[in-house]
């Protein structure tokens, strides 16, 4: 059996969105049919985990079924493994993730906004490092570093850098690439000069460090409304609707398609779609 791809979800700030990408990365997987591990790194949060028991709380409690994840949690106290040793996180990550690689076709990992030795660790592993940013030069400034007077592009920043040594030490180590993707996430639907100056920065800078650049997730409510029970718009059909349908819950869901596709991933399953739409 072939090991599963690591997907890393990361960068080193908070609020840009990586735990909506990748709940709804894991979920849009799991309905195309694949087996789907995920862990959730960041250790205080618990984003992810969160979202995986609401889901399973609340498909048990409606008597309907969905693909669930193979979860492996660190520790049955996260804020307490992140007061430990990193030496002892990173061991855990280890044994964790030598455990799912044999058990399903994608191992998706959820990291912290903030560098850590576990993090660090998780993006030496990763075949595929997704980094979701805002449309705003103060997210920019995580991956890239502008002139203050000419906004010209002038070196890359510290995420940039720990990118870099990751592709770097897989490449020497183990002769693999890791592909790196960058989402433009809740873009704005104003401030077009804005954008086209900060689009320009990040085209000119995944030329220099080596990324793609794909779309993100809009600012939806339906991304935020279904939070609580565990469920994404990759979900929803006749059987799973716990709110009412609209016109932009199909716009959010051909968005979620664009998104599995610039990863490379074809997602959702047609017959599912068809019947939720």
């Amino acid at each position: 059996m072939s090991q599963a791809s690591v997907i890393v979800v990361g960068n080193e700030k908070g609020g840009a969105g990586k735990s909506t990408i990748a709940i709804h990365t894991a979920t849009a997987l799991m309905h195309g049919g694949a087996k789907v591990a995920v862990l959730d790194l960041d250790l205080r949060q618990q984003t992810t985990g969160h979202f995986f028991a609401n889901r399973r709380a609340w498909l048990a409690a409606n008597g309907v079924a969905a693909p669930m994840p193979i979860e492996h949690p660190l520790s049955a106290d996260g804020a307490a493994l992140a007061q430990t040793s990193e030496a002892d996180a990173v061991a855990r990550f280890g044994d964790a993730i030598a455990e799912l690689l044999d058990q399903a076709d994608f191992l998706l990992i959820d990291t912290p906004g903030s560098d850590t030795a576990i993090s660090r660790a998780a993006h030496g592993q990763a075949d595929l490092i997704v980094t979701p940013m805002n449309d705003s030069f103060v997210d920019f400034d995580m991956l890239g570093v502008v002139d203050p007077v000419t906004l010209e592009l002038t070196r890359h920043s510290l995420y940039s850098e720990t990118v870099w040594n990751s592709r770097k030490a897989r490449a020497t180590n183990e002769r693999k690439q890791i592909d790196w993707i960058v989402l433009r996430n809740r873009l704005a639907p104003t401030e077009a000069r804005n954008r086209k100056r900060l689009d320009e920065r990040v085209n000119a800078l995944s030329r220099k460090v080596g990324f793609r650049v794909g779309p993100g997730l809009r600012d939806r409510v339906i991304y935020r409304e279904l939070f609580p029970f565990g469920l994404t718009i990759a979900d929803l059909s006749p059987t799973i609707r716990p709110v009412a349908m609209s016109l932009q819950h199909v716009a959010a869901r051909q968005e979620l398609r664009a998104l599995m596709g610039a990863m490379g991933f074809s997602g959702l399953d047609e017959s599912q779609r068809m019947a939720a739409e």
